[in-house]
C-alpha cells in the first residue's frame, strides 16, 4: 500500500513539474481533470478558515500543514476522485478534499516582493490616479481582468493593478 501511494505520488508530481512555466508559475492549462473535466492547472481559493493540507487523497494520509485564512488563492494542479492536489503562493503542495475549495477567484499582491508596494489605479492604465498602494502580500477578490489589467478589491481598496502583480492569476488570463 505504501509503494502504491509513493508511486502515486511520483506520477502526480511529474505531472505537476510538466505544467510550471520557466518563471515557476503554472503555464495555460494543456489538460482536463480527471474528476471535473474542468482544466489543470487552475486557481480556486480555499472556502474554510481550516483547510487540512494532505500528503496524499485520503484522510489516512498525515496531515502536513492547515492553511487559516479562508479565500487565499490555490492552484490545483492535479485531481484524485474527489481529492485536489494544490499548491501555494510559496510552493508548497499538497491534498486536500474538493469541498474545501471555492470556484470563487482571489489574489495575493506581489507575494514575492519583500519591500515596497504595488500602485491600485482608478482605472487600467499607468497614468490613471491612484487608488491605493497596497502591500505585498494582501488578499483581494479578482472582480475581472483583460489579460493586462485586474479588477482587486478588498476592505477598503477597489481599483486597477497590473495581472503581472498578482498570484492568483495567470499571465494573459481573462476573468469575467
Amino acid at each position: 500500500m505504501a509503494s502504491r501511494k509513493l508511486v502515486l505520488g511520483l506520477v502526480f508530481a511529474l505531472v505537476a513539474l510538466a505544467f510550471a512555466g520557466s518563471d515557476g508559475r503554472a503555464a495555460e492549462p494543456i489538460t482536463k481533470g480527471s474528476a471535473t473535466g474542468l482544466p489543470v492547472p487552475r486557481y480556486v481559493s480555499l472556502k474554510s478558515d481550516r483547510v487540512n493540507l494532505r500528503e496524499g487523497p485520503s484522510k489516512d494520509n498525515r496531515t502536513r500543514w492547515v492553511f487559516q485564512r479562508a479565500g487565499l488563492p490555490v492552484e490545483i494542479i492535479a485531481e484524485f476522485e474527489t481529492w485536489r492536489r494544490i499548491r501555494d503562493s510559496e510552493g508548497a503542495d499538497g491534498w486536500v478534499l474538493h469541498s474545501l475549495l471555492s470556484g470563487r477567484r482571489t489574489a495575493l499582491v506581489s507575494p514575492w516582493m519583500k519591500t515596497g508596494t504595488v500602485p491600485l489605479y482608478t482605472k487600467a492604465n499607468v497614468k490613471a490616479e491612484l487608488a491605493a498602494e497596497l502591500q505585498p502580500g494582501v488578499l483581494g477578490q479578482i472582480k475581472s481582468c483583460d489579460g493586462q489589467w485586474c479588477r482587486l478589491a478588498g476592505p477598503g481598496f477597489d481599483g486597477f493593478v497590473q495581472q503581472d502583480r498578482l498570484w492568483g492569476v495567470y499571465p494573459q488570463e481573462k476573468v469575467d
